[in-house]
């Protein structure tokens, strides 16, 4: 792949990216060499990010999946190096010499449902959309064929991965959450005026959100959105760990920083899925992976997380 150079964003030296954009950048989490998003493959034998992972975790994976270099645009067919020193989400992923990045302007998501369209929302859409859906979590429960509250060795935690924001904000539009049969669910959470774009909120360069775009109509910051959603969660892991308890017969602890996040008592992965459990533990999942759900589209979240509470309750 002929775009595996050094520090990509000294490429932006020559450009009209000005001091100001150039430090916002620097301070961002999309800059941060150091991070777990960028290092996580370092140590691996060959040191490499896979190309399923490529795409959003180096700016080489994403030109390779636009086809800045001249390879098929849709598709990142080539592994990474690892252990560089300098991945990151630099200058190109949005400033693009070839332009390659102006041919994406659609997401598919991982329910299958694609939305067109988004213009250079696309963008950042292709990395924030979350890896699973709702979908995949009643596929894998089909496949083992068990009923609601059967302990099953073919189940395991399905992951939405992190900050899956344009999942969120498109709600049953894009199916990320897992969505009970028979009940009502918010889709797309449109904004007032010019606000329905990815950075009509946030800084492209810091990442940072406008706040004072946002308090004309949230005068407190969301804090009401917030509190509602904290203390769902609160109580649908409390009635989970309940369940787990009592109906799995295995307790089970939630850790929101290592992998694979839901354990057992003696720190190993737990494995006493039930469907039931396996779906309320998805849905808190999916709303603890988007810091920000409570402006993307709070509603849905809320509606996820009462839901799985509802049902996980009806079993006790």
């Amino acid at each position: 792949m002929a775009l595996l150079i050094g520090s990509l964003a000294l490429a932006c030296a020559g450009c009209n990216l000005s001091t100001e954009q150039q430090a916002a950048w620097e301070g961002s989490m999309h800059a941060d060499s150091t991070a777990e998003a960028f290092v996580h493959w370092d140590e691996d034998d060959p040191a490499e990010i896979p190309t399923r992972c490529a795409r959003c975790h180096s700016t080489q994976g994403f030109l390779d999946f636009c086809g800045a270099d001249g390879s098929e645009a849709g598709v990142c067919d080539t592994a990474v190096p690892a252990g560089m020193g300098d991945i990151n989400i630099s200058c190109e992923v949005c400033h693009d010499e070839s332009g390659a990045h102006r041919s994406i302007t659609s997401v598919t998501f991982p329910s299958g449902v694609t939305i067109d369209n988004l213009g250079l929302g696309a963008i950042c859409m292709q990395c924030h959309q979350g890896r699973e859906s709702g979908l995949s979590v009643q596929e894998d429960i089909d496949a083992a064929g068990v009923g609601d509250d059967d302990v099953s060795e073919d189940l395991g935690f399905v992951n939405i991965h992190y900050y899956a924001a344009g999942a969120t904000l498109y709600g049953s539009v894009a199916k990320g959450g897992y969505e009970y049969a028979g009940e009502t669910y918010t889709g797309y959470n449109a904004h007032a005026l010019d606000l329905n774009s990815c950075v009509a909120c946030h800084d492209p360069h810091s990442l940072a959100v406008d706040t004072e775009r946002c308090s004309p109509c949230h005068p407190s910051g969301f804090d009401s959105a917030k509190t509602e959603i904290s203390e769902l969660q609160a109580q649908l892991m409390a009635a989970m760990q309940s369940y787990a308890s009592s109906v799995a017969g295995s307790a089970i602890v939630y850790d929101a920083t290592s992998h694979p996040y839901f354990f057992d008592e003696a720190g190993e992965g737990y494995s006493s899925w039930t469907p039931r459990l396996l779906k309320a533990a998805y849905n808190y999942q999916t709303s603890r992976k988007d810091p920000g759900a409570f402006a993307h589209n709070k509603k849905y979240i809320v509606e996820l997380l009462q839901t799985s509470l509802d049902d996980i309750n009806s079993a006790q």
